[in-house]
């Protein structure tokens, strides 16, 4: 049976799923996202009732870490200038390489910025897919500028294949 949707898009982006194309799984029983998009396809393969075998997250938002300051700096940067704080994410998340981005983007909200800040990683939920037959895919670029990578690197390694990719970004 297949799942409502089997991609979910990063913050201010939609339809970049051609960019993970060497690492992305496109069946019936994998569910994949990117960033943002990571979480929501972990929550979805978490309340699915429809077989999901695989579950690939490609550089999740992971910022559990970070301090109550660097979040609200980022929200009041998003809120003083929407356009300027998605151009400057748009640069950063190609980085290190020079790819243009513009034809995904998508005004991202203050509602969904706020979301994948304050989003916790829950291990224990993390044990419920594994304890499904769900086998996790974590991919993290070493030079991803949007998230720690070593931090979420060692996260997920404990209930996840991670894939850390030298000299690769945020959109890998």
């Amino acid at each position: 049976m297949k799942t409502s949707k089997s991609f979910y898009s990063g913050f201010c982006l939609e339809n970049e799923q051609e960019l993970f194309s060497e690492y992305l799984i496109e069946n019936d029983f994998t569910i994949s996202g990117f960033s943002y998009g990571a979480i929501k396809a972990f929550e979805e393969a978490l309340k699915t009732s429809s077989r999901v075998d695989k579950l690939q997250l490609f550089s999740p938002a992971f910022f559990q870490t970070q301090d109550k300051k660097f979040k609200r700096m980022q929200l009041m940067f998003f809120k003083k200038d929407a356009q300027a704080y998605c151009d400057n994410f748009l640069e950063n998340i190609a980085y290190p390489q020079k790819k243009d981005t513009s034809k995904y983007f998508k005004l991202g909200t203050y509602e969904e910025l706020e979301e994948l800040l304050m989003y916790e990683w829950c291990e224990e939920k993390l044990q419920v897919l594994l304890d499904k037959g769900v086998k996790i895919e974590v991919y993290l670029g070493q030079k991803d500028k949007i998230i720690d990578s070593k931090k979420a690197n060692d996260f997920f390694k404990d209930y996840a294949t991670v894939y850390y990719i030298k000299e690769k970004g945020h959109i890998l």
